[in-house]
C-alpha cells in the first residue's frame, strides 16, 4: 500500500501536496517575485492543471512530480514546495518554489537536503538534477551548497519575458553527496 510522503526537518515538514493547498500553490504561481526565473504569467487554467496534476499520489517511479507542501514546524504556515520528477528509471530533477516572505532563511536548504536524503536513499535515485534559468544567482548559490556541481550551460534555452535566456545545469551524484 501506498502513502503520502512525509519528510521532517529541525524546522520543517514536507508532505505530498494535498486539495487543501490549492490557495497556496496559485499564490505562488501568481507571485512576479517566486515566477521571475521560473515561468511568465500564467492562466489560471494553467495554474489549475498544474497543480491537479501534482495531486496523484506519489511513489518512487511515478511518471509525475512528488510535490511536497513545506511548512514551519512552529507556526504550520506554509512556505514553499519542492520536490523531483523521474527523467529515468535511477535519475531525477529537482525543483523548488519558496513564498518571499521565506526566502533567506535556509528554509530551501534545509528542505532541499530532506529531498536529497530521501531520493538517495529510499527513493533509489543515482543522480539528481537541475535546470536553474541563468541569473537566477539565489538558486544557484542553494544548489551548490547541498553540493550540486554546475555542469554546463545551454544557450538560448528558455523563452522567458519576451527574450531567449540561457539554462544552468546542476547535478549531483549519490556518491558525492553528503548526509
Amino acid at each position: 500500500m501506498t502513502t503520502k510522503l512525509h519528510l521532517e526537518t529541525l524546522r520543517l515538514t514536507c508532505s505530498q501536496i494535498t486539495e487543501d493547498d490549492r490557495d497556496f500553490f496559485r499564490q505562488l504561481q501568481l507571485s512576479p517575485q517566486v515566477m521571475h526565473y521560473i515561468a511568465d504569467a500564467k492562466s489560471e487554467e494553467k495554474i489549475h492543471a498544474d497543480f491537479t496534476a501534482r495531486l496523484p499520489l506519489w511513489s518512487p517511479r511515478s511518471a509525475h512530480w512528488l510535490c511536497l507542501v513545506v511548512r514551519e514546524k512552529q507556526s504550520g504556515n506554509c512556505i514553499g514546495v519542492n520536490g523531483y520528477i523521474h527523467r529515468d528509471s535511477d535519475c531525477a530533477e529537482v525543483g523548488f518554489l519558496f513564498a518571499p516572505e521565506a526566502q533567506g532563511k535556509g528554509y530551501a536548504h534545509e528542505s532541499l537536503r530532506a529531498i536529497c536524503d530521501y531520493a538517495f536513499g529510499e527513493g533509489g535515485i543515482r543522480r539528481l538534477s537541475a535546470t536553474v534559468t541563468a541569473g537566477n544567482t539565489p538558486s544557484r548559490r542553494l544548489l551548490e551548497k547541498v553540493g550540486f556541481v554546475l555542469e554546463g550551460e545551454l544557450r538560448e534555452s528558455y523563452w522567458l519575458r519576451n527574450a531567449w535566456h540561457n539554462d544552468w545545469l546542476f547535478g549531483l551524484l549519490r556518491g558525492e553527496y553528503r548526509l
